[in-house]
Formats: C-alpha cells, structure tokens, sequence
C-alpha cells in the first residue's frame, strides 16, 4: 500500500516507524532536511524536503497513487490545504491533524470532508477522551470499552493481597461461571503473555481481562479490587492538552487547575466555567498540598515536560492519591510504564497513530488500541460480508496460537466464544494478538 506522510515530528516519525514495520510503501515529506536526513538513517523510506502544501510536491511525491495520504505537521493550516489538494489530485483517503476542537462539530466536519478531508485528527482531544475513561474506572491502569461497554478490557496489578495469587485460569473459570470474564493477556517481567487454562497467576502480574460490562464489578469484587468513585481531581499543566481534558470533566468533578504560566492561567480562567484556577509551580509539592493535593481523588500531569510528570504523579501517590495519570511525550517510557509507579500514563503519538493505524489493517477494522508495556495489538474486526471464515468453527479456523478472541459483539448481545462457535456475518470480534501473530489474523478477516 502506497502512503504518504506529510510532516516528520512526533507523529510521523512514530506513524512512519510503525508502517515501515507492515512493509509499506512509504513516503515523507518535510520541510526540514536536518530532521529528514535523521530520518533516513532510522528507517528505509523515500523522502522529499518541501512544503507539503505546495502542489509540485505532492505531484513529486505522487500522491495520486496513495491510498493513504496522512498529513501531521505542527501547523494546522498546512495539514487541512495539503490534505484537500492530495484528496484532489487523487489520492484515496486523507488525514489532517487539527489543533482547534472546533473543526470536530458535526457541522464544521461535513464542511471539511465535502473539500476533501475525509478524517480530522485531533491529538489533544483523542488523549482527553482517554483520560476521562480512565477516571471513570479509576482503579484500573487500562481501561477500552468496545460497542458501548458491550465488552470491556481493564488491565490492573495482582498485589499481595489479591485472592487470584496462585490459581489457574481453569481454576479461575470453574469460580466464575455466574460472572465470566477472559483473561487475555499477562504482563510479567516485561514479557507478554497469552494465558491458557493452566497458566497460574503470580504477585506482580499485570493481568488483562475482557468481559461484558455489567459483569465487571462482580468480576473485580472476585479479584479483591474495589471501585472508588472520583470526586476531587487536580490537574498540572497550562498545555493544549491539559486545556481540552479540563474542558472535558469540569462539569463531571470538582476541579483544580495548577499553571505556572500567569497569562496561560488568565487565558484557562476566560475559556473554563467550573474550575479552580490556580497560579503557582506544579513542581512544588507544597504549594500543591496547601491547594488541597491531599484530599484529591485524582492528579493528572499534563505539562510538557515528561519527567515532571511523573516525578510529580509519583509524589501524588506518596501523599495518598488514588488515582495518577501522566502524560509523557517519550514512547520509551510506556514499556515500562507499569514498573515506574504511575498508574496510567498516556501517550498522544500512540494515541493518535493507532487512530490512523486501524485504515492500513486488512479487512474491516473498527479500532485498534494498545496496551500500556503490552507487545500486542486488540484488533476490533466487523465481518460485513459472507466469506469462508463463517462456514466453520473457530477450532478449525487455525488462528495462531500468539493470538487470544477476546469477545464477539452480535447485535444488542456480546459473549466470550468457545471453539465450536461460528461467526455469523455482522458479528465484530475482538481479537488481541502479538506482533508475529498480526498478519496471520489479518488474512483470516481479510
């Protein structure tokens, strides 16, 4: 497939490392040589130095003959003029990153799409979104609802007081028929792990599971995990990112917002209706406890810099702080993400390009998510027409053993399958698998 990515930052650079490990045909644009010159000494792509809103450009880089034309450059301006040019010239779908919410209004959306955008990407906001399901179900550092909360994928860590310590999956599923539940994944000693029914679950173990909603608090009552409700949440950071999550939640909690800056404290203060605004330095811990840290339920660090936001989230746990959420511009640090103490940490380039990743996948994919340190992908597939996969099954489907269906969404119902069921046409299955595994359960949906 041929693609071509405008803009060789954070995004790109991550979007392009990501394709050139599918085997695409990629190409990238940018307006700075250095940066591509960098570039080209980590991955095999072709790239071309120039505007990538610039009509000779694109015809160089021929994106007439793109089925993906992906536009992520730090200026907005040029994303959406290049995307409408590319769409023009031929290309089959575009992407632009936006920076202004307000190009996300179904309105403002259609607008853009009838010039030629066919996706808007909107970094700030994905991550937004994210943090605000976390704080939902805060005790989890993962948490993906698929159809709704048909089925629902929650990650959190076996302490030493759980009463799972020591059982087997099989065991597990004879003590949990009235409220079943899949475990899909284990984290341990940075190693993914698939489990089967004879695998036993040990103290430290980050464990995923997949199970209908309404069964999950029976399910986490069973593990010894609790749900505390939020109510008091902080946030550090005068960022875009910490702007769109307070626009987010104001209205759900009792806000507090810590900005160093004076003038982005008067700007947050203008745009925000239901928070606390507060001037002062987030890295100073008791500045943050005579605002009230302590009796917070939730602190998010959204400043720019990753390290404070996690030494920060970190000093938040110290004092009691239930649930920390640090966002982090580094990609290394996410594999390591559930030994740094952090509960969740967000990352917008993953984010973002998981977004995008799910249109280069084959067959109909719905969304594509990661999870924290996890070397694997959950694949959400809609099988929209009859082919051969529906005539069998799944024992002799031969999916590869790196792979675990975690649920399969039929209509209004959802149900973890066994090897004798079939799917039918419009179920959507949800699937995690390991990066050897990816390409074998793509062929199966294609």
């Amino acid at each position: 497939m041929k693609i071509v990515i405008a803009g060789a930052g954070a995004v790109g650079f991550h979007l392009a490392t990501l394709l050139c490990n599918e085997n695409q045909d990629i190409t990238l644009i940018d307006k700075n040589e250095d940066v591509l010159n960098l570039v080209s000494r980590h991955l095999d792509m072709l790239s071309i130095n120039g505007d990538a809103s610039n009509i000779n450009v694109l015809k160089e880089a021929e994106v007439k003959n793109a089925k993906l034309f992906i536009s992520v450059t730090t200026s907005e301006k040029t994303n959406l003029l290049a995307a409408i040019l590319a769409k023009q010239l031929g290309a089959t779908k575009t992407f632009a990153r936006i920076s202004d919410p307000h190009y996300l209004d179904e309105e403002n959306r259609n607008r853009i799409k009838e010039l030629g955008v066919d996706v808007l990407i909107s970094p700030d906001t994905l991550a937004a979104l994210e943090v605000k399901r976390h704080l939902k179900r805060a005790s989890f550092t993962d948490l993906y609802d698929f159809e709704n909360g048909k089925i629902s994928i929650v990650g959190f860590t076996l302490d030493s007081a759980s009463p799972l310590i020591n059982y087997s999956f099989e065991k597990i599923n004879e003590l949990t028929e009235a409220f079943p539940f899949r475990g899909i994944a284990l984290l341990r000693n940075h190693q993914t792990i698939i489990p089967h029914k004879g695998t036993v679950l040990k103290e430290g173990d980050h464990l995923y599971i997949a199970s209908k909603k309404k069964s999950l608090e029976k399910a986490l009552a069973f593990m010894g995990k609790q749900l505390k409700p939020i109510k008091n949440v902080m946030i550090v950071g005068g960022t875009a990112l910490a702007l769109r999550t307070a626009q987010e939640i104001e209205n759900d909690y009792s806000l507090t917002v810590v900005i160093e800056d004076e003038q982005k404290a008067k700007k947050f203060a203008e745009i925000l209706n239901n928070s606390l605004i507060i001037n002062t330095y987030p890295g100073d811990i008791e500045s943050l406890k005579e605002e009230g840290l302590e009796h917070m339920d939730a602190f998010i660090a959204l400043s720019p810099n990753s390290e404070t936001n996690i030494i920060t989230s970190l000093m938040a746990e110290e004092l009691g702080v239930y649930k920390t959420i640090a966002s982090v511009e580094n990609v290394n640090y996410v594999p390591i993400s559930q030994n740094i103490g952090v509960d969740t940490i967000i990352n917008k380039k993953l984010i973002s390009a998981n977004n995008i990743f799910r249109f280069v996948r084959k067959g109909k994919v719905e969304a594509i998510v990661t999870l924290h340190g996890v070397d694997a992908e959950i694949i959400e597939f809609e099988l929209i027409k009859n082919n051969r996969i529906l005539n069998h099954p799944i024992k002799d489907l031969h999916f590869p053993e790196k792979s675990i269906i975690a649920g399969i969404i039929r209509g209004e119902q959802s149900f973890t399958p066994n090897e004798d069921t079939f799917f039918l046409q419009n179920d959507k299955v949800i699937i995690l698998a390991l990066p050897e595994a990816i390409h074998k359960v793509e062929e199966i949906f294609k």
